[in-house]
């Protein structure tokens, strides 16, 4: 068990070092999110009603989850790129724990979406955004979104495996990942969209992640989004982590 510890720590390291030696994977990090806030809330803001709250405390908590949804993309394509130079295989040959790799992965992910988070919510801040809770709800609002984005780490890893090209990865993880945060309650409330997209909306647990957050940090009613942003994130997990596994040893196998 100290060993996998230690080795998690080292690959998360690795991971978290080579940030700074790929500008274009670092931008999306810090001026993609903005860029996202400033769009959304002075293009798209003034067209949209949300009754009870202005538009920006309505958008912030919604485009927090969509960056952390997309957070685990550096794995997807990290992944896919460790496999296509054989740097797995080379792993595999060192007296390392096997399950170090993804779990140095999911780790490095939490701490890039904790680097979103701050982002965001100081650009939410500068232009209007404001908490209506205290500390202890907004801390636990966070908490949400990191354990969220640790079970969608384990999404793209399988996605980031099973992709020939580290393009392919990043067009499939796009085109599965996108329609999910949009049919959602991130932008928009659901009730301004047609019968069909709200039932897949009441469904989708972006939908009750982005409500939870919004109770915790703007004491709007929770209805039963806490418990299921919970098992959605849990499901994520026990669903995808295995076969993230799976695929990760079969994939190095070759």
């Amino acid at each position: 068990m100290s060993r996998l510890v230690s080795d998690t720590l080292t690959m998360a390291e690795r991971n978290i070092i080579r940030l700074p030696r790929q500008p274009d994977m670092l931008l999306g990090f810090t001026v993609q999110p903005i860029m996202f806030v400033l769009l959304f809330a002075y293009v798209f803001g003034g067209a949209i009603d949300t009754p009870g709250m202005s538009y920006i405390d309505f958008l912030i908590p919604g485009i927090i989850v969509q960056s952390i949804a997309f957070g685990g993309f550096a794995t997807a394509l990290g992944l896919c790129e460790d496999l296509g130079k054989g740097l797995i295989d080379r792993f595999r040959s060192l007296p390392t724990a096997r399950a170090s790799v993804l779990a140095g992965r999911a780790i490095a992910d939490i701490a890039t979406n904790t680097l979103s988070i701050v982002i965001l919510l100081i650009t939410g801040l500068i232009i209007g955004f404001s908490f209506q809770t205290g500390i202890g709800d907004v801390l636990a609002g966070i908490l949400l979104l990191l354990f969220f984005g640790f079970a969608s780490s384990f999404v793209f890893a399988l996605i980031g495996m099973t992709a020939s090209t580290p393009e392919a990865a990043n067009g499939i993880g796009f085109t599965l990942i996108f329609p999910i945060t949009f049919i959602s309650s991130a932008f928009v409330p659901i009730e301004s969209m047609p019968d069909v997209l709200q039932a897949v909306a009441d469904a989708n647990p972006v939908t009750h992640v982005v409500d939870a957050v919004r109770h915790f940090w703007l004491g709007t009613p929770a209805g039963d989004a806490i418990w299921a942003s919970l098992v959605w994130t849990v499901a994520l997990i026990a669903i995808f982590a295995p076969l993230a596994v799976r695929k990760y040893r079969s994939a190095a196998a070759r």
